[in-house]
């Protein structure tokens, strides 16, 4: 029956052209698996172009409604998610142009480090909220950092660096040569690390913070010590010396 073999169907054992074929046979759960496994990744890339969280969810929902429009002409020469990331980006791309005039990618290289990026934090593991909140707040500072790269730095910024795609995905995504990814994607550590001294001064008397629940422990422990009774008074020996 088919109500058995869509439940015996392995979704996440599929590749590309099968997941492809089923939405084309009219299986839902096999879109509804191209978006669970895509989501992350597409919105990250709309998010680059868009610069806001809100539009670029809507920007993936409407590149979602093409591509299930469009999906016959898959054809598998390119993985599917970089077909999607195409659709992304026609669609974000467009929101673009009617919104503002596009920058020339020329301008963008020579023009000056303003200092407003801030670089990655490292990642370190710590149960403290002081802590905790620290890298918080380091993790909304970088996210606004992305957003302030140019945008057609900030895209290979996101794809290679954020989501981790080889060179080679990037471009074929991109509709750029692979040598133009590596340039882009140095050009915007540049920017990164160009901003870096200034971004770290201001948060180096931050550094090593010992509050919260750590430093209210620490003081609770010296005021029990103090607290405690003296000990007894020593014993002496016949002699007068004092017992090791």
């Amino acid at each position: 029956m088919p109500q058995q073999d869509t439940l015996a169907l392995d979704y996440a054992a599929l590749d590309d052209n099968a997941l492809a074929a089923a939405v084309l046979r009219g299986d839902r759960q096999a879109f509804r698996h191209i978006m669970r496994r895509c989501n992350q990744r597409l919105f990250r890339v709309a998010r680059g172009v868009v610069g806001d969280d809100a539009e670029a969810e809507d920007v993936v929902q409407e590149a979602y409604v093409h591509a299930y429009e469009k999906l016959a002409t898959f054809r598998g020469d390119a993985s599917l998610s970089t077909w999607l990331i195409r659709i992304v980006l026609n669609e974000a791309h467009g929101r673009l142009r009617r919104r503002r005039p596009t920058t020339d990618v020329d301008r963008i290289d020579t023009a000056q480090d303003d200092g407003r990026v801030v670089a990655f934090p490292s990642r370190y593991g710590s149960e403290d909220p002081a802590a905790a909140a620290a890298r918080e707040q380091m993790r909304h500072a970088v996210e606004r950092a992305i957003g302030e790269l140019p945008e057609p730095f900030r895209i290979v910024f996101v794809l290679r660096e954020i989501e981790e795609c080889t060179v080679e995905e990037t471009a074929a995504s991109l509709g750029l040569r692979a040598e133009t990814v590596k340039t882009r994607l140095h050009r915007a550590r540049r920017l990164l690390r160009a901003a870096l001294h200034d971004t770290l001064a201001s948060a180096l008397t931050e550094a090593f913070p010992f509050l919260g629940t750590r430093c209210d422990r620490m003081t609770e422990q010296v005021l029990k010590r103090l607290d405690a009774p003296p000990p007894g008074p020593q014993t002496s020996t016949p002699n007068g010396s004092s017992p090791c």
